[in-house]
């Protein structure tokens, strides 16, 4: 197996793997059936993200079309540089070599990322779920057709079919070198592949998102805002769990009616501190470790702070450091938000919803990771990949 397959070689398994996408997207959603009917239920946002339905195929073949149309992110000059003794040295982007996505649900994964790491010039270990493994299976099959027929080895792409058992002894001895390992999904996952792994792990952390509402906000575009990020997609880790109000916010006890109101129409169960209790068939906090808690769920809480100060302050101490955002009118403060905040992405007027590779335009993206190394929020195409130094010289010695 060559050790980076040519730009032209990889661009055409991608194409090649949009057409197949397209043609046996029915062979797709019947195996995703299969996968849904044997799933039992009990976490709502993983049955959430396990399920493919046409709009996540059009989602999978439009990544896969931008993925063939990028420039190739290996060997991009980052700094340049003549030594005294005429020595031209350089920095430039590398493939990692072989990186292992491990992930819960999402057989969208099994496309977007891996296709995100391909591209980039990575042979890809994929570890999904029990619960979708007919539907990576399917997926898996297309990969290794779209590699076949452009005359590349199917060891570009494997999927390890392992128990929990197996996978854990494989992290800690791994039958192949391992460069990089990426897991998708809940912190219990997180957690197992950060204890096993025995090489530099990209952490995809918990959103527990939060919005605060300034006392300029504009109450309407803020009730907006909160409805669409708490209830569009429960399960997506950029959804909101946290709204913060100024306590000398205008007309507060209208906003905060109309406010419970909607968010019950659509289900959602609501907590608030002990200042916000009397809002309607809401129930007071009682364990304040809920304000850290990531819900996945149709369940938000609402508190109120004295001011900005208070609301940075309380992000900062509770949040997963994923996305968090504040409505107000007032720019002086916007900025002093989104300085402070210590989050992935921080946003003004506007809803956290938008953490996504797709709608940074980025073209998809493998994971959002809430570390600071190597690349923060989500990682494109652009992100994964390392560096080395080109150093050439005529006979120079030190």
């Amino acid at each position: 197996m060559s050790l980076v397959l040519s730009l032209e070689k990889r661009n055409a398994v991608l194409q090649r793997m949009a057409e197949l996408v397209i043609e046996k997207a029915p062979e797709i959603l019947k195996a995703n059936l299969a996968d849904l009917e044997g799933y039992n239920g009990k976490d709502l946002a993983m049955g959430d993200r396990l399920k493919v339905d046409d709009e996540k195929i059009n989602g999978m073949v439009r990544s896969l079309e931008e993925l063939a149309g990028q420039p190739d992110p290996i060997g991009v000059e980052r700094y340049a540089f003549k030594h005294e003794n005429g020595m031209k040295v350089s920095n430039r982007t590398a493939s990692f070599g072989t990186v292992m996505i491990i992930y819960e649900s999402r057989p969208d994964v099994t496309i977007e990322a891996a296709g995100i790491a391909f591209k980039s010039g990575n042979k890809i270990l994929l570890k999904g779920g029990k619960e979708s493994l007919r539907s990576n299976l399917a997926l898996i099959n297309l990969w290794h057709r779209a590699l076949e027929e452009n005359e590349c080895s199917k060891e570009w792409i494997a999927y390890l079919n392992y128990t929990r058992q197996e996978t854990q002894e494989f992290l800690a001895q791994p039958t192949q070198k391992i460069d990089l390992i990426v897991p998708r999904g809940g912190e219990r996952l997180i957690q197992f592949v950060k204890e096993h792994a025995k090489c530099p792990v990209i952490v995809s952390g918990r959103g527990n998102n939060f919005l605060y509402i300034a006392p300029s906000a504009d109450v309407t575009m803020a009730r907006d805002i909160i409805i669409n990020a708490k209830t569009t997609k429960i399960s997506a880790c950029n959804a909101l769990d946290k709204v913060l109000i100024a306590a000398d916010l205008p007309n507060k006890d209208e906003f905060l009616t109309r406010l419970a109101k909607e968010l019950r129409s659509k289900n959602v169960a609501l907590y608030t501190d002990s200042a916000l209790s009397k809002i309607e068939g809401a129930q007071t906090v009682t364990n304040e470790h809920i304000w850290e808690e990531e819900f996945l769920d149709y369940k938000i809480v609402l508190g109120e702070v004295e001011g900005l100060n208070a609301a940075i302050e309380k992000i900062n101490t509770n949040s997963g450091g994923h996305s968090a955002t504040i409505v107000t009118s007032n720019e002086e403060e916007a900025s002093s938000f989104m300085a402070s905040v210590d989050s992935a992405a921080v946003y003004h007027n506007a809803s956290t919803r938008f953490t996504d590779g797709g709608q940074f335009g980025l073209a998809g993206e493998l994971a959002i990771s809430t570390d600071k190394l190597h690349q923060r929020g989500p990682i494109g195409l652009q992100h994964l990949v390392t560096n080395k130094w080109y150093i050439k010289g005529n006979g120079q010695i030190r």
